[in-house]
């Protein structure tokens, strides 16, 4: 993956999270909604630099061919990226919405679990449509030259 289109892999990503997350966080969460949207917010600039980072270490670690992953391979990504990202956000949480440790830890773990789960689905659903529209765009440039 280039790093522009990793770039563009992690906004994308952190984009339709944010929009998931405001819609759970306003469900789901008491408080200010200009603290939880704040706190959204810095999280998912936190997770998109993190993204980055982990990944660049994760493809150099198993290899670019991200699109003949295992199955265990994808559920130990998702598991060790939420558990870089757990540590990280739990203080945040906590002094955001003024929370025990045991509470943000609690929300924390159901954010990694939500998140696990989207990781995958995101990740397999990307890789298959970036797949998808190469396999596409190399046919037609191999028709194209084909007809001259």
């Amino acid at each position: 993956m280039s790093h522009k289109e990793r770039i563009f892999h992690s906004i994308l990503f952190e984009v339709v999270a944010l929009i998931l997350m405001m819609v759970f966080a306003f469900l789901f969460i008491e408080g200010s909604m200009a603290a939880i949207t704040g706190l959204a917010v810095g999280l998912s600039v936190m997770a998109m630099a993190w993204n980055y980072i982990f990944n660049i270490g994760f493809d150099k670690a198993f290899g670019n061919d991200r699109i003949n992953r295992s199955f265990k391979l994808l559920l130990f990504h998702g598991f060790t990226f939420e558990i870089g990202m757990l540590i990280v956000t739990l203080p945040l949480i906590m002094w955001v919405l003024n929370l025990s440790f045991l509470t943000a830890l609690l929300m924390d773990i159901g954010f990694v679990l939500f998140f696990l789960v989207y990781a995958i689905v995101f990740n397999w659903a990307y890789d298959t449509v970036s797949n998808w529209i190469k396999s596409k765009s190399t046919k037609a440039m191999t028709s194209s030259l084909e007809n001259i």
